[in-house]
């Protein structure tokens, strides 16, 4: 039983639907409001002029407005952009805008299938005479903070402050749609940023029936990934809870139980063994593939014998592998290899038939890129080279 009731932001269609037949109110109103909300982005009740005022009034007394206050943008010189997210109770998230950008390999690897996506809605465009669009990738956090402690990134440091609710996950993308620049389109969102998305599933869950409403932002399930650290038990119950349809990425980082627990203290719960038959089981559709984020950490986890056990590892899985440089945080003292090693590193595994990307470092220069986001004034402890 809820102890709380759900934040107006938060309320799917049927659940407006029953808040205002058990007001009164006649049954359109329900689809209005949930349009006013997800649709065009507004959640100051006195704008939603198709409401009758009492209705209006109502909302604004139930607490509907904004969730989310940008307190700062910073821009990288790559066109990458992190907001600075104030929350109702004074904490601080991250969140990112990642423009498309030219070039060999410029694609952001964070969801190939949903880059496929957008190739087909470019051919399309371009068959129509349409002028072509930015596309824009948002990463979204789920958590102040995470509880995870991976040894290279920074949104850990501090631990879990608290979970985000489904109004302030979902927001996320609302601002993010509102803040977009002259010719962009938001083509997808990864739950990639702050926290861990399936260790606050419940809140993960409905904000993704929410931005994947078709009377909302009608985002389809293509362009969504989450990702794991590999919480076994979470990912068997979203690929149930929405039959595989959105997109599953793994932060694997090892291909041995021993490093992997000293990167990813959630192994030790949750050892390859299972993860990967987890994996397994996800009732993935035909022709998608489960991404494989695989962070090359200098001395821990970048040698060519790990890349050979990671091919055997993965072997019969449908899976694409992204390599991910370590990007340099504060609170530790690891780092990524040169790029000779994590050349080598792809060949192994491009010879082994495997479908791998080095993700191209975007936003660093402002602590945008992967593993980079923190919460503000949590006070770094320094990890040092580990094992």
């Amino acid at each position: 039983m809820r102890s709380t009731p759900l934040h107006p932001v938060a309320r799917l269609p049927e659940e407006w639907s029953a808040s205002l037949a058990a007001r009164g109110e006649r049954s359109f109103a329900a689809k209005q409001v949930f349009h006013w909300i997800h649709r065009r982005g507004i959640l100051d009740p006195a704008a939603m002029t198709n409401l009758p005022a009492r209705l209006r009034e109502h909302l604004a007394a139930e607490g509907l407005g904004e969730v989310l206050t940008p307190e700062r943008v910073h821009r990288s010189e790559d066109g990458t952009r992190k907001l600075l997210l104030r929350l109702h109770d004074g904490a601080t998230i991250e969140t990112v805008l990642l423009p498309s950008v030219s070039g060999p390999g410029s694609q952001a690897q964070l969801d190939a299938d949903a880059a496929a996506a957008d190739d087909e809605d470019d051919e399309a465009d371009a068959q129509a005479g349409a002028t072509p669009r930015t596309r824009v990738t948002q990463c979204i956090s789920t958590q102040v903070g995470c509880a995870m402690g991976c040894g290279f990134c920074a949104s850990g440091v501090a631990g879990l402050k608290r979970h985000l609710g489904a109004e302030e996950i979902a927001g996320q993308v609302l601002l993010g749609r509102a803040m977009l620049e002259e010719g962009e389109d938001l083509r997808n969102v990864v739950y990639m940023g702050m926290g861990e998305p399936l260790h606050n599933y419940e809140a993960t869950a409905r904000s993704l029936r929410l931005l994947t409403h078709p009377e909302g932002i009608n985002l389809s399930t293509r362009r969504v990934t989450v990702s794991t650290s590999g919480l076994v038990p979470e990912i068997a119950r979203l690929g149930a809870d929405f039959g595989g349809q959105i997109a599953l990425a793994i932060s694997l980082h090892a291909a041995d139980d021993e490093t992997r627990s000293a990167l990813m203290p959630i192994n030790r719960k949750y050892p390859l063994d299972a993860l990967l038959a987890a994996l397994r089981a996800y009732p993935l559709p035909r022709r998608r593939r489960i991404t494989v984020e695989y962070t090359l950490v200098a001395g821990q986890n970048d040698d060519p014998a790990e890349a050979r056990r990671l091919a055997k590892l993965l072997r019969g899985l449908p899976v694409k592998i992204n390599l991910i440089p370590m990007n340099p945080i504060e609170a530790s003292s690891l780092g990524p290899p040169g790029q000779e090693r994590v050349a080598a590193f792809q060949e192994v595994l491009t010879e082994a038939g495997y479908s791998c990307f080095v993700r191209r470092r975007r936003g660093d220069d402002v602590s945008a890129a992967c593993g980079q986001l923190v919460l503000l004034g949590a006070k770094p402890k320094v990890r040092r080279a580990l094992g």
